[in-house]
């Protein structure tokens, strides 16, 4: 049966939030699928979305609810029908969907390292004690006074353009972005220092975009298959496996990655107390087909080792 492909009288509708980085990523999504399949750029429609997160800049994620806050307007939107897919930073993510919904659909995954950013070119280690550092991550946040307790910590939240802007009017002397938004944004010059991994772990998924559907849309499906990149698919599976084990939300300070090596997957995944006075980690290797099964095992084994009271504020 022939694919029933959108036209510019009835265009796939891509939902998104309405930050450059948002975008950013929606316009990708829609040129892979413009390229699949040979259709013209007015057979798609970006349909943007504000969220609870987005017009709540005033408190910590934690506060007023954690990752659903950028992704529940959107969702109810393709419930309703009013688009057909929804684009989304997967480090964003709930580790489960809505009733009816599904993540179908992975982009390539872009540099998933943290950036260290200061408007001196300083890096974290060279910052002085008692130095100013913003950021909104209850994970980067429980990592920095891991790292390096001398260090004030403030709130930062806001997109990319907004935190660069803090930094310039003095509100820190520096943050963190990921690497991910800097490099589509063709911003990566300002990353004075890319943190590697093993210095930092990043968020779980952090640089990947996924593509939320409605399950039993096959029409839908099909256009998403050809675009669909399975070494992402695989990496993430096991992250967010190991992120549903712990009950992983904005209000808890965990991190992880998988790496793969032909058919073989490695994962580490970490930990924190909130105040950063405790880091816990594990590593597992495996066959890539077991991510899901090495993620839950890994969650298993750090919850095994944390004390009761691990996650407590």
């Amino acid at each position: 049966m022939a694919l029933d492909l959108p036209t510019p009288d009835r265009p796939l509708l891509i939902g998104t939030r309405g930050s450059p980085l948002a975008l950013a990523q929606a316009h990708e999504t829609h040129d892979r699928l413009m390229a699949a399949h040979g259709l013209p750029h007015e057979a798609f429609e970006i349909v943007v979305i504000k969220t609870t997160g987005d017009r709540v800049q005033d408190r910590p994620l934690s506060e007023i609810g954690g990752k659903g806050l950028f992704t529940k307007e959107i969702e109810e939107a393709l419930v309703a029908g009013a688009i057909d897919i929804a684009v989304h930073s997967m480090k964003d993510m709930p580790v489960e969907q809505p009733e009816g919904l599904g993540l179908t659909c992975y982009l390539p995954r872009e540099d998933p390292r943290d950036a260290f950013v200061s408007l001196d070119g300083r890096n974290l280690a060279d910052l002085p004690q008692g130095a100013v550092v913003g950021t909104s991550s209850l994970r980067r946040r429980a990592q920095l006074r891991f790292r390096r307790p001398d260090l004030e910590v403030v709130e930062f939240r806001g997109n990319v353009q907004t935190r660069l802007r803090k930094l310039r009017e003095g509100v820190a002397a520096a943050t963190f972005l990921a690497m991910a938004g800097l490099r589509r944004l063709a911003m990566e010059e300002i990353a004075k220092a890319p943190i590697a991994p093993e210095d930092m772990l990043p968020a779980v998924a952090q640089g990947a975009i996924g593509i939320e559907q409605r399950l039993g849309d096959e029409r839908v499906a099909a256009l998403l298959a050809p675009i669909n990149d399975t070494p992402t698919s695989l990496r993430l599976a096991a992250e967010r496996a190991f992120l549903a084990g712990l009950d992983g939300s904005c209000q808890t300070p965990i991190a992880g990655l998988a790496v793969l090596d032909g058919d073989r997957l490695w994962l580490r995944g970490e930990i924190l107390r909130p105040d950063g006075s405790e880091c816990l980690s594990h590593q597992v290797e495996g066959l890539a087909r077991d991510g899901t099964e090495m993620g839950a095992e890994a969650a298993a084994i750090l919850r095994s080792r944390a004390a009761p009271d691990f996650f407590s504020a």
